[in-house]
């Protein structure tokens, strides 16, 4: 049974040459993903992505944004099960004038949350696998599409 794609916008938040991912589970494997999530009908990619901040790490207010900077999408290469195909538009932000004590997530898929850097990134499961990407990424690049890439 095909669906429509589902729209996730996340952020690459940015804190003193650091990323921060948000850690999932599934089953007994875990995997990490940039905060943020689906967009709800009649709502606008960064409303969206400033009520996911929110309930995903904790950010009540609402940090200036720069993007999108890239847009990935996630197509199932398994198609008889569930057809899963996830457009990722993905925007940036920077956190480091702001203290992450407080990052706390009211969402319960999240199990916790940690701070990479850059080059620690290649020894997690990230979904989507974007860990070049992110190495390279600096603000003000031009945005780009990255294909349709997979994370089992």
């Amino acid at each position: 049974m095909a669906t429509e794609p589902r729209i996730r916008v996340s952020a690459i938040l940015r804190w003193r040459g650091s990323l921060l991912l948000c850690r999932h589970e599934k089953g007994n494997r875990e995997h990490w993903l940039l905060p943020g999530g689906g967009v709800n009908s009649g709502e606008s990619l960064v409303d969206a992505l400033h009520r996911e901040l929110r309930e995903e790490v904790g950010i009540e207010d609402e940090p200036p944004v720069e993007g999108p900077v890239a847009i990935v999408d996630s197509i199932s290469p398994v198609r008889s099960f569930a057809a899963k195909h996830v457009v990722h538009i993905i925007f940036a932000g920077d956190l480091s004038g702001r203290s992450l004590e407080a990052v706390t997530s009211s969402d319960a898929a999240v199990r916790g949350h940690r701070l990479f850097a850059p080059d620690e990134l290649h020894e997690v499961v990230l979904h989507p696998p974007i860990q070049r990407f992110l190495e390279r990424w600096t603000p003000g690049d031009p945005a780009v599409y990255l294909r349709a890439l997979w994370a089992p």
